[in-house]
């Protein structure tokens, strides 16, 4: 019995010490990413067959103002990306105020692209631009646009908050260094997105 014993605290001693052990909270963010990752895949694949089986998809977009608002929308989330990266290694250094001060800046961008994006909305609707008729051609672009833009914006400002209540818990010391790592990782996934949605929603319809 007392041998039993032993065996089993020795397995148990090898569990807590297996490198492959990853905390349960960065593994659920994992998994949530690789499942929203199939989300915008798919969204994005029937965009693209939509685009090619549709006769005179159109091509609204010019030099102005549209693409040039993704264009500083672009520059100003991959700048969040860099800001939230500084606020990850200063939170994992122990430096609480730099972790903080990143992590509000990074909240701040977000803020900024969600309004720039709205205000694009906005022109384009006036422009006639609705979810399933526009002047330009064929009512699924208006359906696809606002889907697959409307859909990233929503994940935007959802971490916009996320990043908000977890910078002050960990000012208050709810929260540790892991848990700005995580929604790090979910910002950076938003990022990433964001770099599929430009090329395939906007520089693709630009008109000739």
């Amino acid at each position: 019995m007392g041998g039993s014993h032993v065996v089993g605290a020795h397995a148990g001693h090898a569990l807590e010490e297996s490198p492959y052990r990853i905390p349960s909270k960065k593994l659920v963010m994992w998994l949530f990413i690789m499942s929203d990752a199939v989300t915008f895949a798919a969204l994005l694949f029937a965009y693209g067959y939509l685009r090619n089986a549709t006769p005179g998809w159109p091509r609204p977009f010019h030099f102005s103002p549209t693409v040039i608002n993704a264009m500083i929308m672009t520059f100003v989330l991959v700048t969040s990306g860099f800001t939230m990266l500084i606020a990850m290694r200063a939170a994992n250094l122990g430096n609480k105020a730099g972790a903080l001060r990143w992590t509000f800046i990074t909240a701040v961008a977000g803020i900024i692209f969600a309004l720039l994006h709205i205000r694009e909305w906005i022109g384009l609707i006036g422009e006639g631009l609705r979810l399933f008729q526009n002047p330009w051609g064929s009512g699924l672009f208006g359906a696809a646009f606002f889907t697959i833009t409307g859909l990233h914006l929503s994940h935007v400002v959802g971490g916009v908050i996320a990043l908000a209540v977890v910078a002050i818990g960990y000012q208050r010391g709810r929260y540790d260094a892991g848990h700005i790592e995580i929604w790090g990782l979910y910002w950076h996934f938003v990022d990433i997105v964001w770099m599929f949605v430009v090329p395939f929603v906007y520089l693709l319809n630009i008109a000739h």
